[in-house]
């Protein structure tokens, strides 16, 4: 048998074939912040050069997704655990990284081998009734999310003593302002510079005097300062929660689309998302041990408020660090009401079938536009209402997040389990055990999160211990799954080099036919009363949390 060539298979041109791609600004040359690339352009040399100018051109979703992520509630989060455990709940974060790139590498599959967002793809495949149900709660979820980030915003600048009527309005129209110029390469220009502004936290850092062997120590060795306590489970929970959030899924796979990139770039955007949880992590940390001399130089370990307070601690050591703190919070903010809101006008354009692309005009898309100015000025408008209840909000998202969660990534992983939707392209038999495990975690936190929202007086710890015994069980069951899978995988029926070329060239030019010509979904049974229970479980949780913020409302 001839010897196939794989690099000839990899640079082949796709064949023509219809696809599900519904907004047609969403197909043509990829236009990033950092470089182009052209439609045509299908047989690129392999040099170090030429990659490395393609990871540029096509470096931004993952990156801008992790940052996003690092938001006001982020960051209020992460200067708590510092302030109040020091260093000891580093090791969270280093965790936290494979679940962050298992995640979000699954949606840059899904956005670049359909075409279509990831509200789209849940409306289709599993029903409107599911559709609404999935995606009704996140647009409330994520216009509370865009309040706490104002929240951050007025914090930040109370402490640089600018007032909250003057910085809101120009926040609120500097947000809009990124997002309407009709550019999809202009707005990823200046999100980045955003993100580069991030950088801030290095210095903000080395003024902060860190322990550099106990930051080690902590960061590979699992431990709670003080011991294990109801709140110090409930703070790492809340860690889990704003650094893995269900709005993220949302948006990288419907900026994966309107960036254009396609299957061939998979690997690249896998990079890209890789690089933005490291950086993620890194800052965290960097906040955690800047929290922690705020503990130190001013004797408050414990005593944590909010980041605004935690602002003027620093300030009062060191007014520059104070600043740069603010600065930080200030940015951070931004960035996440930026990637929260655009998330929801993408998921909007999805739903109602409209146009949904950065690349348009604001005259050629308003709805898209619209919806997405709504969310701002409404949300800037909450957060300079005398006496709005902002504290209750911020607590709320939390709860309502980690409700979520588990959820999303549920329907996540169905879907890339789902061969008309994703072909050669389905999650491997290993990928679906880590998943699987990462959901079973996650439902565990969320069920914890919820009850102690509701039940303040549980005892945290008992149930750790119950959650320690479920996740040595999941790691168990994981095990022994992925033996058999590995036992009863067909091997393939041709030469191996042929094999894996064929099945790559099959790879690279696949995608997903209109979402018309798909045969339906088919539930087992099982996967229909485990779909049941988990929306048994939202409804009764989302009750469960009214029932709350009424009563602390009222009081």
């Amino acid at each position: 048998m001839t010897a196939v060539d794989p690099t000839i298979i990899d640079t082949a041109p796709p064949a023509p074939q219809r696809t599900a791609v519904l907004d047609s600004a969403h197909v043509g040359d990829i236009e990033g912040a950092l470089g182009r690339i052209s439609l045509s352009d299908t047989d690129r040399p392999r040099t170090l050069k030429v990659r490395l100018a393609t990871m540029l051109a096509i470096v931004g979703p993952g990156l801008i997704v992790m940052v996003g992520d690092n938001d006001a509630g982020g960051v209020a989060t992460y200067v708590q655990a510092g302030q109040n455990y020091g260093y000891s709940l580093l090791w969270v974060l280093v965790l936290l990284i494979p679940v962050l790139i298992v995640n979000q590498e699954m949606v840059v599959r899904l956005g670049a081998v359909t075409g279509v967002g990831h509200a789209r793809l849940i409306n289709e495949r599993f029903g409107r009734g599911w559709g609404w149900f999935s995606v009704g709660d996140l647009f409330l979820l994520n216009f509370l999310t865009l309040v706490t980030e104002f929240i951050g915003i007025t914090l930040a600048a109370d402490y640089m003593g600018i007032p909250r009527y003057v910085v809101v309005p120009f926040a609120a129209i500097a947000l809009i302002a990124i997002m309407t110029t009709g550019s999809f390469r202009r707005w990823e220009r200046a999100m980045l510079v955003f993100i580069a502004l991030t950088l801030l936290q290095i210095p903000m850092l080395l003024m902060s005097h860190p322990h550099w062997g106990h930051a080690a120590k902590s960061l590979v060795i699992p431990g709670v300062r003080g011991g294990v306590t109801s709140d110090a489970v409930l703070l790492v929970i809340a860690i889990v929660g704003t650094t893995v959030a269900p709005w993220q899924l949302f948006f990288q796979q419907s900026n994966v689309v309107d960036k254009r990139i396609t299957p061939r770039f998979i690997g690249y955007e896998r990079a890209d998302t890789a690089l933005g949880a490291v950086v993620v992590t890194i800052g965290a940390a960097a906040l955690m041990m800047t929290g922690d001399w705020a503990a130190r130089a001013t004797d408050s370990r414990g005593g944590f408020v909010d980041a605004g307070v935690l602002a003027h601690l620093l300030g009062r050591y060191n007014s520059t660090l104070g600043s740069v703190f603010a600065i930080v919070l200030l940015d951070a903010s931004i960035i996440g009401a930026a990637a929260v809101t655009l998330a929801t006008s993408y998921a909007f354009g999805d739903v109602f079938g409209l146009k949904h692309s950065l690349h348009r005009g604001f005259a050629d898309a308003k709805p898209f536009y619209l919806s997405y100015t709504g969310m701002v000025v409404v949300a800037a408008a909450i957060v300079l209402i005398p006496g709005a209840p902002l504290g209750l909000i911020t607590t709320g998202v939390q709860a309502l997040a980690g409700l979520l969660l588990p959820s999303a990534t549920v329907f996540l992983l169905l879907l890339c389990n789902d061969r008309e939707v994703l072909g050669p392209w389905v999650n491997r038999p290993w990928l679906n055990v880590v998943a699987g495990v990462i959901v079973s975690i996650l439902l565990l936190l969320s069920g914890i999160l919820m009850a102690t929202t509701v039940f303040p007086g549980l005892d945290i710890v008992s149930i750790a211990g119950t959650l320690s015994a479920g996740l040595v069980i999941c790691a168990a069951v994981g095990f022994g799954l992925l033996r058999w899978y590995g036992r009863q995988w067909p091997k393939p029926p041709v030469p191996e080099q042929l094999s894996r070329a064929l099945a790559r060239a099959d790879r690279l030019t696949w995608r997903m036919p209109p979402l018309t010509l798909l045969e339906p979904v088919t539930w087992s049974v099982g996967t229909r009363l485990g779909m049941l229970a988990l929306r048994g479980y939202l409804v009764v949780g989302a009750i469960l949390l009214a029932v709350k913020a009424v009563q602390l409302g009222s009081a």
